[in-house]
């Protein structure tokens, strides 16, 4: 278990170190690792940051069931590219069938929350379940809603699991300058059923 004290020293430590530094000291401290992603605008960095320090990472994929065309292609693109080693996890019940008895419900509606809960909270725990980490990596960065602000480069999940955002004190004008010099590609046509507003968590983070 790691301690707040612990996570304070980290973030002081590896303010100012790269990508792979920070990568590199959190699998030192435990290499039960996993990488998610959704495949949304700048995860490309992340999954290559990732894998280039540990090419066998299990990269968790919660598919929500209603990406854009865009983004799976571009997923498919990323995993070939990379040689990732995806494991994908989806909802219990199809997309058409919840079309059919739910849609997708606005945030006031009281369906929201069972509808997130299925299509993302449920697939997330289920994947956590089976590969138990210790360590997750993930690319939230500081500007990105009101809670990322207030974590760090490491933080702690609500379960106790060391969170690892490599990038977090990266602009989009700094991922850009990345991708571009490793050769990566982007995709801003991303659609996340679970969020009405960019600046809104849909609780798997806070």
């Amino acid at each position: 278990m790691f301690k707040k004290s612990q996570i304070e020293s980290l973030n002081e430590a590896f303010k100012e170190a790269s990508p792979s530094e920070i990568i590199k000291k959190a699998l030192e401290l435990n290499k039960l690792a996993v990488v998610t992603t959704n495949f949304r605008p700048y995860e490309a960095a992340i999954l290559h940051a990732v894998s280039k320090v540990e090419p066998t990472i299990p990269v968790v994929w919660c598919d929500t069931g209603y990406n854009t065309p865009q983004t799976y292609r571009h997923a498919e693109q990323v995993i070939k590219d990379l040689s990732l080693n995806i494991f994908l996890y989806v909802p219990k019940q199809t997309t058409a069938h919840r079309d059919v008895v739910m849609g997708i419900p606005g945030i006031d509606d009281p369906k929201h929350a069972l509808f997130t809960e299925q299509v993302k909270l449920e697939p997330f725990r289920r994947a956590m379940e089976e590969h138990q980490p210790k360590v997750w990596f993930t690319n939230l960065r500081q500007g990105q809603t009101a809670f990322r602000n207030s974590i760090d480069i490491f933080s702690l999940s609500k379960d106790g699991v060391l969170k690892v955002s490599p990038f977090y004190h990266w602009s989009d004008e700094e991922l850009d300058l990345y991708l571009e010099q490793h050769k990566l590609p982007n995709e801003f046509k991303y659609f996340d059923p679970t969020k009405a507003l960019e600046n809104r968590e849909c609780g798997l983070h806070a």
